[in-house]
């Protein structure tokens, strides 16, 4: 097990979790599967997996409580799984820390490609920033504005000198909007570059995401252009 990516998985239909879990397995990683959110907390303290899957509806400590727990202890990436693709799912799922969201019923290999999709992102958290930044506000790999600090080789940021925590998805977005200050970058071009997505996806994970990271570096640090996406201002 310890050569392979072992996911947390989460989910209370039987039938699915067994199913999932020997798809999962043929395709390398090794599982820990749980019924509940009580159990999947104790496993997720005890095992410390590269990833966890959590079913929105599960009992005892419902998914998106327990993302929120996990959050609290730890930045590993988090895919939901829900039923249904009511916005109040996704919603809340990645207001709660979630990383993505697959709605069910799912082919077992766009889960796969989903998993290791967050997982390369993860891998190497500054990949996205492709060095267009403007390096006169740069100073020693540290990008500022305002009172933003972004220590892109630390993988750090302070706002008014005070420590910011973002989760790695989150800084992996701070990255990509301060390679190109200024510049409008679409919900489409963010999906590709950020969730690493090769195909078209939900634009609520850009926006859900863009929220919280306005509340933790300033709500008017990344100003909306309507109709065509997000810039940071320069």
């Amino acid at each position: 097990m310890a050569d392979q990516t072992h996911v947390l998985f989460v989910e209370d239909d039987d039938v699915i979790r067994e199913a999932t879990q020997l798809a999962l397995e043929r395709d390398g990683f090794a599982v820990t599967a749980m019924p509940d959110g009580l159990s999947g907390l104790e496993a997720f303290r005890s095992n410390r997996p590269d990833i966890a899957l959590l079913d929105v509806m599960v009992p005892g400590l419902d998914g998106v409580s327990l993302c929120r727990r996990i959050r609290d202890e730890s930045t590993v990436p988090v895919i939901m799984l829900s039923a249904r693709a009511d916005t109040i799912d996704v919603v809340l799922g990645l207001e709660a820390g979630a990383d993505d969201y697959v709605t069910k019923p799912f082919d077992g290999a766009v889960l796969v490609a989903r998993i290791r999709a967050v997982l390369r992102r993860f891998g190497h958290a500054g990949g996205g920033a492709q060095g267009n930044a403007d390096t006169s506000a740069m100073d020693g790999g540290v990008l500022t504005f305002g009172e933003l600090e972004i220590d892109t080789e630390g993988m750090e940021v302070r706002r008014a000198g005070q420590p910011v925590a973002l989760t790695p998805t989150e800084m992996r977005l701070l990255l990509e909007f301060s390679s190109a200050p200024g510049t409008v970058l679409s919900r489409d071009k963010l999906l590709e570059r950020v969730w690493d997505y090769g195909w078209g996806g939900d634009t609520r994970v850009v926006d859900v995401h863009v929220q919280r990271l306005r509340t933790k570096i300033g709500q008017d640090r990344i100003e909306t252009v309507r109709g065509f996406g997000y810039k940071l201002k320069a």
